[in-house]
């Protein structure tokens, strides 16, 4: 039997150059050296959440670099919401939240695209509330009842 194609090592859509100047660009960062501060900080505690077959498929389309940075961390026992990722990588890298909240947001969008849309849906599946937004996506929250219906 043959493995899903979406485990399969591939090469990444960019070398890690272009990561760090498109998330240069994304954050207005002025350096390189600043962005990449920044995405391997943002991948480093992103390595702490993500655990499974989306690990190993979302390291296989980051740049080498990058991948290492993402797996070179053992997975954390609790999840956190979104904005608990926000707060804990602000208090391991010093910075405000809402500085935080804008590194990870640039670095998250610009994996995002490296991830694409179904390996996308199926870590934000795995992750509690609050993600989505980090990554540059909607978040589509449903009430309660509803769910309660829709699963009855």
């Amino acid at each position: 039997m043959f493995p899903p194609p979406e485990t399969l090592q591939q090469a990444p859509d960019m070398t890690y150059e272009q990561m760090l100047e498109t998330v240069r660009y994304e954050g207005a960062y002025p350096t390189r050296e600043r962005a990449a501060e920044a995405v391997g900080n943002v991948l480093a505690a992103l390595g702490r959440q993500i655990t499974g077959d989306e690990r190993v498929d979302l390291a296989a389309r980051l740049p080498r670099e990058a991948a290492l940075a993402f797996t070179g961390q053992i997975p954390d026992t609790r999840q956190l919401t979104g904005w608990g990722f926000v707060k804990d990588l602000a208090g391991r890298t010093g910075a405000t939240p809402a500085t935080t909240r804008w590194e990870t947001g640039a670095v998250l969008t610009v994996v995002a695209r490296l991830a694409g849309p179904e390996l996308l849906a199926r870590i934000l599946g795995r992750l509690p509330d609050g993600w989505a937004l980090l990554f540059g996506q909607a978040e589509l929250v449903r009430h309660p009842q509803v769910a309660a219906q829709a699963a009855a």
